[in-house]
């Protein structure tokens, strides 16, 4: 009993992490990466789809992105969802071939990140408490089923509270790594 409720503890905080990962890496940094065009759409025969389905992307360079479209005609479509998207990058066609450069951070933007990322941060680890207090809640009603005695639900309490330290703790890693790479000039 007490397993079920820690692993179904650890899958919930584990969740929680991969999506503070994905928040994390949709934040531009100075530096070109592939992922930053992930959410970005182009409107394709009347549907909007990934941008990563009608176009081949790559990093020319640290700050260059070159898009290249499987089709001719989508070349101005593809421009023209990466200009309208809300990263506020500027693309320039030659071609067959769009150029996306990455304008450098100002000092002040770079800041501004820095609390986008504090902010993420503070919303994962209060889901990684949440996580917490749902389990003790399942530990107490175990107890009150008379499922499990009162020490099995300490122990069990600690163990969901190591859990929460150490999801805690890779949450602040996460984040001093983001913040240092963010300030990063």
């Amino acid at each position: 009993m007490i397993e079920d409720v820690r692993k179904d503890c650890e899958v919930r905080m584990t969740k929680s992490l991969d999506a503070l990962k994905h928040e994390l890496s949709k934040l531009r940094t100075g530096r070109a990466h592939t992922s930053l065009l992930d959410h970005v759409t182009v409107d394709y025969y009347g549907q909007q789809v990934p941008l990563s389905q009608v176009a081949k992307i790559n990093v020319e360079d640290s700050r260059t992105l070159t898009v290249s479209p499987w089709e001719k005609d989508m070349v101005a479509k593809v421009e023209k969802a990466i200009m309208t998207s809300d990263l506020g990058l500027n693309p320039m066609s030659a071609g067959n071939v769009i150029r996306v450069p990455m304008p450098a951070l100002t000092e002040e933007r770079r800041r501004d990140l820095v609390k986008v990322v504090r902010h993420e941060g503070e919303n994962a680890k209060v889901a990684v408490r949440n996580i917490r207090r749902d389990a003790n809640a399942d530990l107490k009603a175990l107890v009150k089923d008379k499922t499990i005695t009162e020490d099995e639900e300490r122990k069990g309490q600690d163990l969901v509270q190591k859990l929460t330290d150490r999801y805690v703790a890779e949450v602040d890693q996460l984040l001093e790594s983001k913040e240092k790479e963010l300030m990063e000039v």
